[in-house]
């Protein structure tokens, strides 16, 4: 989604008429949700006391993320290894895209299974907390990256196009944000805990947070005076479905995610809805090429569940189902053990949980880019026209 809409026609509009109710859908998936929920979460925090909605509200994503998260983590390696031969070293891919697909494929993983080990070896929390603390720096950056191509690939779908200008504006607006949300709150290297591994964070330097925060300020004023130019010029600004997702994934979701504490339980979730509607939208347009002639494959429907079903069905191996079984023989089973001891009492979901994610990043880098052949299907309409789906 990062740069998928740069090369790809411009579809025909739809009429409003036939589009609204698939396009209020699109937007509650893309992140417009959030605006309800927020109220919602206040009224449940008024309604029981915070506690007891954290509780609820912890217990209920906790359980959710096996149809929600892991399936979305799940379904990038599902994207990536397909025809993987014949991307690494066949014709598929471009020469600069298949260097990108083979040290995302290959190297990456290579070397986090090698750290990840090292730090299962020696049960050494401060080499386990490096990786952690790596995964939560790009966890802003995939954040940031996604909400600019909701805005760019849903815009496009629309038939709005934004100049080079504009694009470098609102990637630095992006990574302004990043910047900011990373830096925030000032730390000077505090004792922390993740999925039972605790570790001491690297110091953030005072001055870090007023920079950030200067930068990304001025990026907002960049961006308002982009769309400000866009509008005297044309008097048309980006479709207001896009843009209110990219805002809420940058403001909402990644600089002032810790606005509501019920919210920050469910923003996970909402950004693998988002995710997983633009899989659907490729994998829905791809299908319905090969239904057709002269292929006659699968129903597209058909296809789908699959693909669904494989990515659940994945996602609880990682997660849960491979993660407790090493943990439960190799750990639990062996109380007079102390190598381990340092990593808390399930150290192989720690390893597995963190692995997955900072992998995810690399590889959604080479999945959502326009060289991949396969985002051409973004932007395919429905018969009937419609630019939503």
């Amino acid at each position: 989604m990062t740069s998928a809409s740069a090369t790809l026609p411009v579809p025909v509009a739809a009429p409003r008429r036939e589009g609204f109710r698939a396009r209020l859908i699109e937007f509650l998936l893309v992140g417009g949700a959030t605006l309800a929920l927020f109220p919602l979460a206040w009224l449940l925090r008024r309604a029981v006391g915070l506690d007891a909605s954290e509780l609820a509200l912890g217990f209920l994503t906790f359980h959710a993320a096996t149809v929600i998260n892991d399936p979305h983590f799940a379904v990038t390696y599902l994207l990536f290894y397909k025809d993987a031969r014949r991307r690494a070293f066949g014709g598929a891919l471009p020469p600069a895209q298949r260097a990108r697909y083979i040290v995302a494929g290959l190297l990456v993983p290579l070397a986090l299974l090698a750290w990840a080990t090292c730090a299962l070896a020696t049960g050494s929390a401060r080499t386990m907390g490096f990786m952690i603390q790596l995964m939560f720096l790009l966890v802003g950056w995939h954040y940031v990256k996604q909400g600019f191509g909701v805005l760019t690939v849903l815009s496009a779908r629309r038939g709005f196009r934004f100049s080079p200008l504009e694009r470098k504006v609102v990637l630095s607006h992006c990574f302004a944000a990043w910047a900011y949300a990373w830096a925030s709150p000032a730390d000077p290297g505090r004792e922390l805990e993740e999925k039972g591994v605790i570790y001491t964070s690297l110091a953030h330097p005072p001055a870090l947070e007023p920079v950030t925060r200067a930068a990304f300020a001025l990026s907002v004023l960049a961006l308002l005076w982009v769309l400000a130019r866009r509008w005297r010029a044309e008097r048309r600004l980006p479709p207001l479905g896009p843009l209110s997702g990219f805002l809420i994934t940058v403001w909402l979701w990644t600089v002032y995610s810790s606005l509501d504490r019920l919210m920050m339980y469910v923003i996970p979730a909402l950004h693998s809805i988002q995710y997983l509607y633009f899989v659907w939208l490729l994998k829905r347009n791809e299908a319905r090429d090969a239904e057709g002639p002269p292929l006659f494959g699968r129903p597209t429907g058909l296809r789908l569940g699959l693909l669904a079903a494989s990515a659940v069905g994945l996602g609880w191996v990682v997660f849960r189902g491979a993660p407790a079984l090493l943990d439960g023989a190799l750990v639990l089973g062996t109380s007079d053990d102390e190598t381990m001891a340092g990593l808390g009492p399930t150290p192989y979901f720690a390893a597995a949980y963190v692995f997955v994610n900072i992998h995810h990043y690399f590889m959604d880098n080479v999945i959502w880019r326009r060289e991949n052949p396969d985002t051409r299907y973004l932007l395919r309409q429905d018969a009937q026209g419609s630019a939503s789906g």
